[in-house]
């Protein structure tokens, strides 16, 4: 079988190649792939849970987490941005974020993001883009409510995550360096953001981050506007094309959608069953920091090593038939939210909550909701994205 996990084209016209990544779990579940340089693809669940908790082993500061190469000046930066860091620096500034993140203090916006729910769908009749007008606004009122920032300022969020992770896609990054500049703006909005909480506290997340921590230390300027900008991108997009994936999912399986109906309390479950289903997050890059082997292969230092969540989110050995939605899927030991260690998704309980209650929401309030056209997809093999939707909101 012909094999490239990385052609932003297919993605865009179908999604993951799960075809590919099915015959490389049974044959080469690592996997050298040829490329500009070239990498291990790792596809078996077990291989990426191994990967993701080792950071001794396979790291994500000496060349990011991200696929693409970028140069020296580029690396140095991001390396400020707990996404492409090790441990110890890494656990010092995740224990710094964590404040913001607690069981208790997401626990509280529940009612909250019910009625962000509620909001969207009066707003919303009729022919209807579910990307743009339910899917996306959702979490961007929540990133708004978490910042403290106007509500008026989430389609500048929009914006900004659109260029910066749509960086391949010419709809929303027309022209080269869109990426950057998006990233520049978000620097800039959050010292804004930062001087205004320093002149006026209030009861949110920015406020508590620039406050010292129980040992003293503080985040740095660089530092709270790389978790500003992370939590614009991470925050954003995993709920938006979760919730967007999931609606699609519920469309091409009618069946699903009739139990939620009859029962909206299986969005709880659904919720981790859509995750596990579109892996809004296809993949992240490491780096080998040692000779090792790995899936029966000899793995080099400093070589390229990427996991594939949405094959390991598909694995016959860990989830009984694999490639079937079912949203009362019991247990779902998913890796949508990372496979553990020091890199597990800091926000999964608020992704969790928000699709619980949107999902809820829609099956009790707009349970005849249809698709009116063709899901068009991003053209990104990092993130498994939907642009547009079209639906018919009766």
């Amino acid at each position: 079988m012909h094999i490239d996990l990385v052609d932003r084209d297919l993605y865009a016209t179908a999604g993951p190649p799960h075809a590919q990544l099915a015959w490389l779990r049974a044959n080469s579940p690592v996997h050298w792939h040829d490329g500009e340089p070239g990498f291990w693809a790792v596809t078996r669940y077990d291989d990426v849970v191994h990967v993701s908790r080792h950071s001794e082993l396979f790291s994500s500061h000496r060349r990011l987490a991200l696929f693409d190469e970028l140069d020296e000046d580029q690396i140095a930066l991001q390396r400020l941005m707990m996404l492409n860091q090790d441990p110890p620096e890494h656990t010092r500034r995740r224990a710094l974020v964590n404040r913001g993140f607690t069981p208790r203090t997401i626990g509280a916006l529940e009612q909250h993001i019910r009625d962000i729910c509620d909001d969207l769908l009066d707003k919303v009749s009729g022919e209807a883009d579910f990307v743009t007008e339910i899917a996306a606004p959702l979490p961007l009122y929540v990133i708004c409510e978490l910042l403290g920032a106007p509500v008026a300022d989430r389609d500048k969020l929009f914006n900004w995550s659109n260029r910066m992770i749509g960086a391949q896609d010419p709809d929303y990054a027309p022209g080269p360096g869109e990426g950057s500049d998006a990233a520049m703006e978000v620097y800039a909005y959050a010292n804004q953001l930062a001087a205004q909480r320093r002149a006026a506290p209030r009861d949110d997340i920015v406020t508590r981050l620039l406050q010292p921590h129980e040992n003293g230390e503080t985040l740095g300027e660089d530092e709270f506007d790389l978790f500003v900008l992370l939590l614009v991108v991470a925050g954003n997009e995993t709920t938006r094309n979760a919730a967007s994936g999931g609606m699609l999912a519920f469309f091409e399986h009618p069946d699903q959608w009739d139990r939620l109906v009859a029962d909206p309390s299986l969005a709880k479950t659904a919720a981790d069953e859509i995750v596990r289903w579109v892996s809004p997050v296809n993949l992240f890059r490491r780096t080998s920091t040692t000779d090792q082997v790995l899936g029966g292969q000899r793995i080099k230092e400093n070589d390229k090593v990427v996991v594939f969540y949405a094959s390991a989110n598909r694995d016959t050995s860990v989830f009984p038939d694999a490639d079937v939605f079912d949203i009362g899927r019991d247990p779902n030991p998913h890796i949508g939210f990372g496979g553990g260690g020091a890199h597990f998704c800091l926000g999964n309980h608020l992704a969790r909550l928000e699709l619980r209650v949107l999902f809820e929401q829609l099956a009790r309030r707009r349970p005849r909701i249809r698709r009116t056209g063709a899901a068009r997809r991003l053209r990104s093999n990092f993130i498994n994205g939907i642009k547009e939707l079209p639906v018919n909101i009766d």
